[in-house]
């Protein structure tokens, strides 16, 4: 039987306290105590100060989305993977803050949107992922392209076998 991933979640909180407490000793071993609650508190603000810009951002996003017609899907997870980003990176501690900066960045943030939207299809199905993130870009493999049906036709020998070909589309409903 599978396990819920929530049920980690009482090993993950201890743990990730001790990783913060560690990192926390780590850095202000390295450039002082003093420093060290500097640093913390300025990610600290940045953070609070990012949360608002990307929740702000984020609600745009999706009013144009709205506004326009488009599925808002996309622009939905690219501001909730920013929106963690902020949230992790006004956290306490240097852990959370490396990941949150990480979420922030360009390539982290694309990683997260794709996570968001494999994690929403997931649970909601693809008919309504189609709905809120528009058509999926697709490549089949198709064997032979060139294969009739030979049972519309008649009994007509297969063309010799070629190389397998890609076709690209979209899926739309």
């Amino acid at each position: 039987m599978r396990r819920s991933r929530m049920a980690y979640l009482p090993f993950v909180f201890p743990l990730l306290a001790v990783a913060e407490v560690a990192a926390f000793l780590a850095v202000a071993h390295l450039i002082g105590a003093g420093w060290a609650f500097l640093l913390l508190a300025a990610l600290t603000l940045t953070g609070f100060a990012l949360l608002r810009r990307e929740g702000i951002r984020g609600w745009r996003a999706f009013q144009q989305a709205a506004a326009a017609g488009r599925p808002p899907g996309a622009g939905v997870a690219h501001s909730l993977v920013g929106l963690g980003g902020a949230l992790l990176l006004a956290l306490p501690g240097f852990v959370t803050a490396a990941l949150g900066l990480i979420l922030l960045v360009p390539p982290g943030r694309i990683l997260g949107r794709r996570a968001v939207e494999r994690f929403a299809e997931r649970r909601l199905g693809g008919a309504a992922t189609g709905d809120l993130f528009g058509p999926r870009r697709v490549r089949v493999r198709v064997e032979d392209p060139t294969v009739v049906d030979a049972s519309v036709v008649g009994d007509v020998p297969p063309p010799p076998r070629q190389p397998a070909a890609a076709i690209e589309g979209e899926i739309v409903r």
